[in-house]
């Protein structure tokens, strides 16, 4: 009844309304036009973006999507719709990990701090490829650290590589390295000491690399090696060269968590403290700090691993999430149970940082309504971003204002030792604002950012055109012209579509930023202006 009552919130929580705004260019739109290819072309060994092979990632996901896809139709919700089960999916398995380690109580205290945390829950919503991929290598990592513990380690070994397999298909090599690395790491805190013996890496070994087989091995088969080649390249050159412009400084992702990860993230600082020698006597006590380890390792390997990789994109440091969580959890239960004391500077470092992101809810209406101000300090296409007609009212900072007064009033329960109520508080509030956040204010940042653009690609669905995004990257044109395959291969000639002999019309898109070269090209008229983005036709 508990895991149902679980899986039934976590429905409430992640299903609704999951297309109420248009996917986001990049991400997003890439993944969902991968899984509407597959359906188009019926071709599913491949991902493809624009009818051509696509080898930055491998097709779990993509098939989840394609799925979703046949069974709701090509459209937001569906693409959207795997990351809410693996929404359902991760809740329960958090309480069931939680219940085994402790009791219900950390069980229920795990599930709630990793909904109640503002990018762990959002992502649920999201159409990436992130949540699912860290689930995986979650599961692939505790059944790994079962095998020292379980009455059949062997079996834990074979649901450890099955996971650990699943990942690989879901993202790619990386599970392999972040694996192997909190392995390595684990055995070397340990000092050698370590339950996994040879067989069960054999066994892990042998079942990742069957599960991955079925797509890598039959890929080989039928088309040869210069898919799975070109695959390999690009996940070498993603870790080692910044991908799109998205570099950043090494304490980017440390940033991330502490903002992004809001409760959870300020509980890891309650380990900041001095240690008493604990003697563990029950085999019980003993593997819940085995597991303590376990997670200590994951989330250094995984924020450490992300913050050297070159590319820096919000996400790479999501596998965090799994084990921050725990260590919050842990940490909190032990706070509910009066076996830990916050001190003073704990709370204020929680009221700051929630304080902070109230504040920032509370002022987001100002800058719409006072967007005028704003302006002249932005460059062009950020300016024309701005003119998007989007209502605001200074009652939504209302919002911000809310979280605030809630945060407030759980650091003074918290303060009084009222601690249940202080952390249910906290948490439910931050969930209660999450959502207002996603069915509020989500859909008038898309406005702005790219509405004109997407308004644009589904007006020309169902016509037979070519349309060409000039001057920039974007997979939107794609997903929202509900693009077929082009019989004529020039049109992926730039040039041709620009100069040649086209043989039905062609429609393009760019940025005002850069649209100075196309308004004054000859074979080009512009046909709309819109928020920052020029529409273009071939004459």
């Amino acid at each position: 009844m508990k895991y149902l009552l679980i899986a039934i919130v976590a429905a409430l929580l992640f299903i609704p309304f999951l297309g109420a705004v248009h996917l986001f260019d990049w991400d997003e739109i890439n993944f969902a036009e991968a899984a509407r290819e597959m359906i188009v072309s019926h071709h599913f060994s491949q991902v493809q973006i624009d009818f051509r092979p696509f080898w930055e990632k491998p097709p779990l996901f993509i098939w989840m999507q394609a799925g979703s896809m046949m069974l709701f139709g090509v459209n937001d919700f569906a693409a959207r719709f795997p990351n809410a089960i693996m929404g359902i999916a991760t809740l329960v398995t958090l309480f069931t990990i939680g219940k085994k380690l402790a009791d219900d109580r950390l069980g229920f205290w795990w599930a709630l701090v990793y909904a109640g945390s503002w990018l762990p829950h959002f992502y649920f919503k999201s159409g990436i490829i992130d949540p699912t991929f860290n689930f995986f290598i979650f599961l692939a990592i505790y059944f790994a650290y079962r095998i020292g513990y379980h009455h059949k380690p062997a079996r834990m070994a074979i649901f450890s590589g099955l996971f650990l397999g699943l990942a690989v298909l879901t993202k790619g090599p990386v599970a392999i390295l972040v694996a192997l690395l909190t392995l390595l790491v684990y055995w070397i805190w340990n000092k050698g000491k370590i339950s996994i013996r040879f067989a069960h890496l054999g066994l892990i070994a042998l079942f990742a690399s069957i599960t991955t087989l079925l797509w890598f091995g039959y890929e080989i088969i039928a088309h040869g090696w210069w898919f799975v080649n070109e695959f390999v390249a690009y996940q070498i050159r993603l870790l080692t060269t910044e991908d799109a412009g998205h570099g950043g400084p090494f304490f980017y992702h440390w940033v991330v968590l502490l903002i992004g990860c809001f409760p959870a993230s300020t509980f890891l600082f309650t380990y900041l403290r001095k240690r008493k020698k604990t003697i563990y006597t029950t085999s019980a006590a003993t593997e819940i700090k085995d597991f303590k380890v376990w997670m200590w390792v994951m989330f250094w390997v995984a924020l450490i691993l992300f913050s050297i990789v070159k590319t820096k994109i919000v996400h790479y440091s999501s596998l965090c999430y799994f084990p921050l969580s725990f260590l919050a959890a842990w940490q909190v239960y032990k706070l509910a149970e009066g076996k830990l004391q916050l001190r003073g500077w704990n709370i204020a470092l929680l009221l700051f940082v929630g304080i902070v992101l109230g504040l920032a809810i509370a002022l987001l209406p100002l800058v719409g309504i006072y967007k005028d101000l704003l302006i002249p300090y932005v460059d062009k296409f950020a300016a024309g971003n701005l003119q998007a007609a989007v209502s605001w009212s200074p009652a939504e900072m209302a919002y911000g204002i809310s979280y605030i007064i809630l945060v407030v009033i759980s650091g003074s329960l918290l303060m009084r030792r009222k601690v249940t109520n202080g952390l249910l508080c906290l948490f439910i509030s931050s969930i209660i604002v999450i959502q207002v956040s996603v069915l509020h204010f989500v859909p008038k940042i898309e406005a702005y950012s790219q509405r004109a653009a997407i308004d644009y690609f589904i007006s020309l669905q169902g016509k037979d055109v070519y349309v060409k995004a000039l001057g920039y990257h974007s997979y939107a044109q794609h997903y929202y012209t509900r693009e077929q395959p082009h019989s004529n291969k020039n049109y992926y000639n730039e040039n041709w579509l620009l100069n040649g002999q086209i043989d039905k019309p062609a429609y393009f898109i760019c940025r005002v930023t850069d649209s100075e070269p196309y308004r004054h090209h000859p074979n080009l008229e512009v046909i709309g202006e819109k928020n920052g983005f020029v529409f273009l036709k071939r004459k």
